[in-house]
């Protein structure tokens, strides 16, 4: 612009009121992590149509619907060809995609759906490259609620370049006038902390792929220290989907899982098969107090506040002033381990609740102390002053 180019005043209230408002409405959108389900962990290429209406079912008959899993989400391969005017069909496995989002929506879930903003996604079917706002209105018409947006290709040299590509899809999703929650899904590259909620983004994975192994879980999960200044209502930081109940950790290292995604703040979406859960599946993923510190409506993420080798204490600020610590044992035996009270900004005394065992433990001077499980947690809600 040149030295005598003027905008007008009204243009300038116009712009920043704009932005506000986009602002507002993502925050209003995701403003707790999203919770919900999706169908890659477990069934990758082989969901299709009635593996989403038996977990939307599953859903509800089990209670995790209740316990806030709203959020249905097709991963890739459901994609079929595009027609002569570019528009984007489902492919056999999905005959109908308005009448099963009706059917989920029917049962008081959301639909979620994948693509990439490159000319192909990550298992070789069509991307939305040049197709966006097609794409878009496609989503939009069929019902969809929520958007898993994957880069599928070598990151840019350029940052602009895929700060771009997001951005355009994010436009293109909000002139539809359809709430639809937009994940970012590119591992990380460039720091995407740092410029998500920029290009619309609700939530961004911080990492590679999860599998279904502690040390995978481990090394996403325990590595996402520091970046909690970059998390709040309306973006989140995400450190992939959960692998509770896909049997490849036992228990004490799924309850590891969800309390450490808990107190990150993280979108907890499931990714077993909700129609073969065994009841302590069932415990660990609807468990309300655990729930509740991913939830919480201030929506800090938790940090590391000590590490002594593989003893880690974790604490997450909560809305009423309370706070939740974690003890991570990450060493093969169990262990004692302890919380200073003066580590997390009380004096004197704390009342203790243990978030699993669902019992208040009474009130301690200083400090407390648990023993902790190999590869497990002690995860305790602290009230004092």
């Amino acid at each position: 612009m040149s030295s005598g180019t003027r905008v007008p005043c009204l243009v300038i209230a116009l712009l920043v009121l704009g932005c506000a408002v986009s602002v507002r409405a993502q925050e209003k959108l995701a403003a707790t992590p999203p919770m919900g389900w999706n169908s890659w962990n477990h069934f990758a290429e082989h969901v299709d149509d009635k593996t989403i209406r038996e977990t939307a079912d599953a859903l509800v008959s089990t209670g995790l619907k209740d316990a806030g899993y709203i959020y249905l989400n097709i991963d890739d391969t459901w994609e079929g060809q595009r027609d002569a005017s570019g528009i984007i069909h489902a492919n056999e496995k999905f005959p109908d995609m308005r009448a099963l989002a009706d059917y989920v929506h029917g049962k008081g879930l959301k639909l979620g759906i994948y693509s990439s903003p490159g000319p192909k996604t990550c298992a070789g079917f069509e991307g939305s490259l040049g197709h966006e706002e097609q794409d878009a209105k496609t989503y939009a018409n069929w019902g969809v609620d929520y958007l898993k947006y994957d880069w599928c290709q070598q990151p840019p040299a350029n940052v602009d370049a895929m700060k771009a590509a997001y951005t355009k899809m994010h436009d293109a999703l909000e002139k539809m006038g359809r709430p639809i929650v937009l994940s970012l899904c590119q591992y990380g590259w460039n720091k995407v902390w740092e410029w998500g909620p920029s290009v619309g983004g609700n939530l961004w994975r911080t990492t590679g792929d999860i599998t279904d192994r502690y040390s995978s879980m481990a090394e996403i999960g325990f590595n996402q220290n520091g970046l909690e200044k970059f998390a709040g209502p309306g973006h989140w930081n995400d450190p992939d989907m959960l692998e509770v109940g896909n049997g490849g950790m036992n228990e004490d290292e799924y309850r590891t899982h969800f309390s450490l995604w808990a107190m990150l703040a993280a979108p907890l979406i499931a990714g077993n098969d909700l129609t073969k859960m065994t009841p302590y599946t069932v415990e660990i993923l609807t468990n309300r107090e655990v729930i509740a510190v991913d939830q919480d409506p201030a929506g800090k993420q938790g940090f590391r506040i000590a590490q002594e080798g593989p003893f880690e204490v974790w604490m997450k600020p909560m809305a009423d002033g309370s706070r939740v610590v974690g003890l991570f044992n990450r060493q093969r035996t169990v262990e004692q381990m302890s919380v200073n009270f003066s580590q997390i900004g009380i004096s004197g005394q704390g009342s203790i609740r243990d978030l699993w065992l669902k019992k208040d433990l009474g009130t301690f001077k200083d400090r407390y102390s648990a023993y902790v499980p190999a590869h497990g947690v002690v995860l305790v809600r602290i009230s004092g002053k």
